[in-house]
């Protein structure tokens, strides 16, 4: 599976290209700003681009508007971001146009080696990977009744839900079976007036329009 690299930070780069490389990626260009970013995916075109959010030379959001080329240009290649702080406002612009292969995390979450790759392989398919933090952030900044009728146990599996997790995955960190986790969801969608689908993708794309990212 190939693999574009953006990022300014030297160290970072290296450490994701052999991270990466580790786990069966073929990095085939990593690199430092928007600009050579977009120039690689042109030459490359890779199944799945991994950038920072602010790179050279502004530091702002080089990283994001490159991304939205990207999934304009070249919609087959899934892109995930990593950010150093939670910047709900840059998940949505990348959201917006298609929840298909896309995934933005903090930059922390690197560390913890196989939930990063998880959530990479998992955007790289075309799923989403959220990072917990800007979900929960959606969620609290949410007013409206509808939330409000869910029960708190249909809340954490919405989070989730929204992170991209399958229903196994929710099982295990709820600690729960996963009839119960498929009794929740159906639930979820029956209050939040949204259809059910198999698919967790679509599961997601649901969840965010309720959130109002899209």
């Amino acid at each position: 599976m190939r693999a574009v690299i953006a990022e300014d930070s030297v160290l970072l780069r290296v450490g994701l290209v052999k991270v990466l490389e580790a786990v069966g990626f073929e990095v085939v260009a990593a690199v430092g700003d928007g600009d050579q970013l977009l120039a690689a995916v042109e030459e490359h075109r890779p199944k799945v681009v991994v950038a920072d959010v602010r790179m050279p030379p502004g530091f702002h959001d080089e990283g994001v508007k490159a991304a939205m080329i990207i999934r304009r240009q070249w919609p087959e290649v899934a892109v995930l971001l990593l950010s150093q702080f939670v910047e709900e406002r840059y998940a949505a612009d990348l959201l917006a146009t298609n929840t298909s292969g896309v995934g933005y995390l903090l930059k922390q979450r690197v560390a913890n080696v196989d939930d990063f790759v998880d959530a990479l392989q998992r955007v790289a398919e075309g799923g989403t990977a959220l990072d917990p933090e800007v979900v929960a952030q959606l969620l609290v900044r949410r007013h409206r009744d509808p939330l409000e009728k869910l029960t708190p146990r249909e809340r954490d599996v919405l989070s989730l839900m929204a992170e991209g997790r399958s229903n196994a995955a929710i099982a295990s960190s709820l600690v729960v079976s996963d009839s119960a986790v498929a009794k929740h969801i159906n639930s979820i969608f029956t209050k939040l007036d949204l259809p059910p689908a198999d698919d967790s993708h679509r599961r997601v794309m649901a969840v965010l329009r309720f959130l109002e990212v899209g």
